[in-house]
């Protein structure tokens, strides 16, 4: 089950807005090359037809299906918490 932590407003290619949920996962344990355990989530974006009233309603409900990391063209991204620029060549994508 996912959970739909929140909503954004986004605009598509031709200026049309529209809004996105974020998914969010089950918590998920990991262990560091150092060894060192922590704990994280999968998330993503999910494009939605909902109007923004409806989208606000929807936080917190539960969807079935899973987050699954797939591979795409490189892209740049910059880490939010250290600002470092990263070339990444996944994303991760809602699966029924």
């Amino acid at each position: 089950m996912l959970t739909i932590k929140n909503y954004y407003l986004a605009q598509s290619g031709d200026g049309k807005q529209f809004i996105n949920f974020e998914l969010v996962g089950n918590i998920e344990v990991f262990q560091s090359n150092s060894g060192k355990f922590y704990v994280d989530i999968k998330k993503c974006k999910m494009p939605t037809r909902l109007d923004e009233a409806t989208a606000k309603l929807m936080i917190g409900k539960q969807i079935s299906g899973t987050i699954v990391k797939k591979e795409c063209a490189a892209y740049e991204y910059a880490i939010p918490a250290t600002g470092e620029v990263v070339t990444l060549t996944h994303r991760y994508e809602y699966e029924p």
